[in-house]
């Protein structure tokens, strides 16, 4: 069987940053839950601040700039992803929704999706569920049951800088995400794979016939 292909997007500004960090987490804790299942994993995390002048580019030009497309790319080939943005105005970031609307419109088809996102009080957490997770049915995603919310207060009350209770959500989160990763990446693509052509790269294509 091949590696599993896991796929961190983090829309985080500063670094460090809160958001990262809860990705990097979440990340580790589905690293664990499919180790435990004997399966190799293969983690690739994009950070939405490189790429934004890229993504911003490709709204007025039509065009992904090579940063981009290999974002793009990391995402679209994964068998499952891990989204984590922080909270603004009581939704996701815009960087974050703009790197989803660049992507194919099928890239994320199917595709187990864990939803985490970071803000400074408890009560933003709503946005996972109001914001977040339609987002992510309209993308035709599965998300897994679990999606997390670190508030400025979970952070700072243990050793290993969390509260008892985000590392259960974490870990809880992850076995969910690492049971329906994991039946994905039991056999390698066909050899005939459809190639999927970037949702950017179709609209440029539209434009030059118009043209």
């Amino acid at each position: 069987m091949r590696p599993v292909k896991l796929a961190v997007v983090s829309a985080g500004l500063s670094e460090p940053s809160s958001t990262r960090l809860l990705a990097d987490r979440l990340a580790e804790a589905t690293r664990v839950a499919l180790e435990d299942q004997e399966r190799e994993v293969e983690i690739s995390t994009v950070e939405l601040r490189d790429v934004a002048t890229e993504i911003a580019h490709s709204f007025t030009t039509g065009f992904a700039g090579a940063a981009l497309r290999e974002a793009s790319e990391r995402v679209t080939e994964a068998d499952g992803l891990i989204a984590v943005t922080p909270v603004f105005s009581a939704s996701y970031s815009g960087l974050f929704k703009s790197f989803f609307d660049v992507l194919d419109n099928d890239a994320l088809a199917g595709k187990p999706v864990l939803l985490g996102a970071t803000g400074g009080t408890p009560r933003h957490s709503l946005v996972l569920e109001h914001a977040m997770r339609p987002l992510f049915s309209y993308l035709r995603a599965v998300t897994v049951p679990t999606a997390v919310y670190a508030a400025t207060d979970d952070w700072a009350a243990a050793d290993d800088g969390l509260t008892p209770s985000l590392p259960r959500r974490v870990a809880r989160a992850g076995g969910e995400l690492a049971g329906l990763v994991a039946p994905r990446a039991t056999q390698e693509p066909g050899p005939e794979a459809e190639e999927v052509v970037p949702f950017a790269q179709q609209l440029a294509a539209l434009r030059v016939e118009e043209e």
